[in-house]
Parts: structure tokens; sequence; C-alpha cells
């Protein structure tokens, strides 16, 4: 069994973190245990900001399983002129399905859930591990507005057709006028 809670995550205001992120060494928040079970599994779990648990049972990655990448984002409202600033920076480890075939051109297309969305999109870069966006776009809403909205992040394939192949969203909730950066964990898409 594997513990990964780390009694304070220093300098992350993320509202989504990897309990994966390989950037630390792993002897900081694992302690390993002998099992006498013949099939292993682990459990980890960590605490949020809010001080709750979360669990996760790690098995083997495999199939539908596997990581779908995280998109790496920034948000600032300026209340001055009542505009929320969006930077899609970029996405990491981004996996698509073989039907889309070897390098795909991908885009990352955004939606505030207002009672009339907004939609915004980014152009379309070829597929890679790490590709870079680095776009910002700006609307004029008011911040009580949007602290009620979520934002959606739809990753889509534009060759050889159109598909969306993954999806990730955040609260607006505590938006300010300090710029935040928020990794995001991708997942499948809905049906």
């Amino acid at each position: 069994v594997s513990d990964l809670r780390p009694s304070a995550l220093p300098g992350s205001f993320d509202l989504s973190h990897s309990m994966f992120d390989l950037r630390s060494p792993p002897h900081r928040f694992m302690k390993r245990y002998d099992s006498f079970s013949s099939v292993p599994s682990s459990t980890s779990s960590r605490k949020d900001s809010q001080g709750s648990n979360r669990s996760l049972d790690t098995i083997t990655l495999s199939g539908d399983e596997r990581d779908f990448g995280r998109l790496n984002v920034k948000l600032c409202y300026v209340s001055s002129v009542e505009q929320i600033w969006i930077t899609v920076l970029h996405c990491k480890d981004l996996s698509w399905p073989s039907s889309c075939g070897e390098n795909p051109r991908i885009c990352v297309k955004g939606i505030l859930t207002l009672p009339k969305p907004v939609h915004f999109k980014s152009s379309a870069k070829e597929g890679c591990n790490d590709i870079e966006f680095m776009e910002t776009f700006v609307f004029a809403i008011k911040l009580q507005s949007l602290q009620a909205v979520r934002l959606v992040f739809k990753i889509q394939t534009q060759t050889p057709r159109k598909k969306t192949i993954g999806e990730c969203s955040l609260a607006l909730r505590e938006l300010s006028s300090e710029e935040s950066s928020h990794w995001l964990d991708i997942s499948p898409p809905s049906k």
C-alpha cells in the first residue's frame, strides 16, 4: 500500500493536482509495506485543500485506464473592465485513439457554461507529447455571473475528422485579479 498524503501542498493553488507528479521525489510521500496477498494492489490517498481524503485504487494502466494527459491553463479576472482572461498554455502527455492517426491536428475548445454559453477555440496544432498553444481569450462578463459557472475544455482532433478525444473542467468560484495557474487532468469524453 502506498500512502501519498503530504501534510500540505506548499505553493499549490491548482484545483486539480496529479497524485503522480514525477517532479517530487517519491520517497517524500511513500511508505512501503510488505503484503501477503498473492494479488498485488495498492491504494493511495491524499488530503485536498479542504482536508478531506480522496482515495484512488491504483492498478496497472492499460486500455481505458490509461492516463489521458493534462491541460495547463491560466485564469485572471480584471475587475476594472469586467473581463476574464483565459490562457491555454499547453497539453502534456496527451493520448488519442489510434483511429486518429499518428500525429492528428489537435485544438482545445473552451466553453463558459453561462445560460447563453460562450465558446472559444484555439488554433490546431500537430499532436505530440507536449503541445504548446500559448493563446489568450478575453471576454467581458460580470464576475457574479462567472462565479456560478464552470469552464469546460474539450480536446479535439481536427484531422482526419473532428472528434472530441478528452475533456476537463474547473469551477470559477475563486476567480481573482491575481493570475492563477491550473493543471487539469483530461478524462475520456462523456457519452
